[in-house]
């Protein structure tokens, strides 16, 4: 899901946010094309089974497994070129279905580049004019559009659906980004899915560490200030949504360095 505030300043991205989208069809089902306006919703079976395979429990990737099945995730890829969801679809679907290609996608990036120490280094190899991060890289098309991993994080999945949860569900391949899930997202479990994100990610160490006299918490949390406090919402009510330890408004609270180490097994 992301890149440093330095990148947040400039164009579209990440704000880390960097943190931490994304986004395999062998003998799998795949979906026919969606004609404009209809509400097919995609089957992620396919991208599940890959996940299920390639990813460990702590959400690290075996990225040469997803290379020896490149034929079957290329073909989830097409799958999800070829079928956008349609404005008339469920919010879930719609959410669904973007969360999975951001993490797909960014997968692909890392795939075309790999071996790679950090994402971050896929930027220095860049040769097109006014794009300076992976982020901000049109490399897939949805729908006929060519589109790049800002484009499905900030310029569709903030901006139309204003769910900050998302953010602990976009991985941008780095080990302080939040669990790559083993699993596809689904519109039926999606709310689920997200909140068992949060808890994960409030609760892990390695990402945040709270206490009851101060909590060094993840820079999505300065990062997309302005998401965690819409509503009347505030990063501490956030924490203590799937914190185990509570703060509250006065607690001081500071913001841990990012490590962009790629998430690799």
């Amino acid at each position: 899901m992301k890149k440093n505030a330095i990148f947040l300043l400039t164009a579209s991205t990440f704000a880390a946010v960097l943190a931490p989208a994304i986004p395999v069809v062998a003998a799998g089902p795949r979906a026919a094309a969606v004609a404009p306006g209809a509400t097919t919703a995609v089957d992620h079976s396919a991208f599940d089974k890959l996940l299920k395979k390639h990813v460990n429990d702590k959400g690290l990737v075996d990225y040469k497994g997803f290379k020896a099945d490149e034929k079957t995730f290329n073909q989830y890829l097409d799958l999800l070129s070829k079928n956008k969801p349609a404005s008339s679809a469920s919010k879930q679907e719609q959410m669904a279905f973007w969360i999975n290609a951001y993490n797909a996608y960014t997968i692909r990036l890392i795939l075309d580049h790999y071996p790679v120490e950090s994402i971050k280094d896929i930027g220095s190899k860049i040769k097109i004019p006014f794009v300076t991060t992976p982020w901000a890289i049109k490399f897939f098309s949805i729908g006929g559009e060519k589109m790049s991993l800002d484009n499905i994080e900030h310029g569709t999945l903030r901006k139309k659906f204003d769910d900050p949860r998302i953010h602990f569900a976009l991985v941008c391949a780095s080990m302080s980004c939040p669990r790559l899930r083993n699993e596809a997202y689904t519109a039926a479990k999606l709310d689920a899915q997200l909140d068992d994100q949060g808890r994960d990610f409030l609760n892990n160490p390695a990402k945040n560490k709270i206490g009851k006299s101060g909590a060094q918490l993840s820079k999505y949390f300065d990062w997309y200030k302005g998401d965690w406090t819409k509503n009347g919402q505030s990063v501490a009510k956030w924490v203590n949504k799937y914190s185990t330890t509570k703060i509250d408004e006065k607690t001081p609270i500071s913001y841990l360095d990012y490590n962009w180490k790629l998430n690799q097994q």
